[in-house]
């Protein structure tokens, strides 16, 4: 067992082939191919954000965009990271490890969005799957909302 903030884990499995342990080291957790695209559709609307942000100081949380100004915290949640459910897969290897894991991840993710709304934040999240269109559509909606909320709106003036 290891010790770390989301208490006593067990120790990562050994990789099961060099393949494998290639493709776990790949696996970036931010700057992902669907947040770049979301990113970029969300600029070339016009809108700005922070990336990799903390919108709650203190909060053991970084939002994949972070809205200040209207509140709105935006995760891109990998399929099998945070358990699609309809691209969420369970491996076969090292089960009862990945098991654990993932549903750690997903209660991370709950304990969060539910921190974030206390603290009055409109949490989005939307999956990899997602077409960045309508991922940039969804978070428009919680942008207004947002600047509708805090009786202000976008530093641009624009429509959000």
């Amino acid at each position: 067992m290891v010790a770390s903030d989301e208490g006593l884990l067990p120790q990562a499995p050994v990789a099961s082939s060099l393949a494998v342990r290639s493709v776990m080291q790949g696996n970036r957790s931010a700057g992902t191919r669907p947040e770049v695209a979301l990113r970029s559709e969300l600029h070339r609307r016009g809108l700005r954000f922070r990336k990799h942000h903390r919108p709650i100081p203190g909060l053991r949380c970084r939002a994949d965009l972070v809205f200040a100004g209207a509140r709105v915290a935006v995760f891109v949640d990998g399929c099998f990271w945070h358990r699609c459910p309809q691209h969420g897969t369970e491996p076969r290897t090292n089960s009862g490890y990945w098991e654990a894991k993932l549903d750690r991840n997903v209660a991370r993710d709950r304990s969060n969005d539910a921190a974030l709304r206390a603290a009055g934040w409109s949490v989005v999240r939307v999956w990899e799957h997602e077409s960045p269109q309508r991922a940039a559509d969804v978070v428009e909606a919680a942008l207004r909302d947002g600047y509708e909320r805090a009786g202000r709106t976008p530093r641009n003036g624009g429509e959000p």
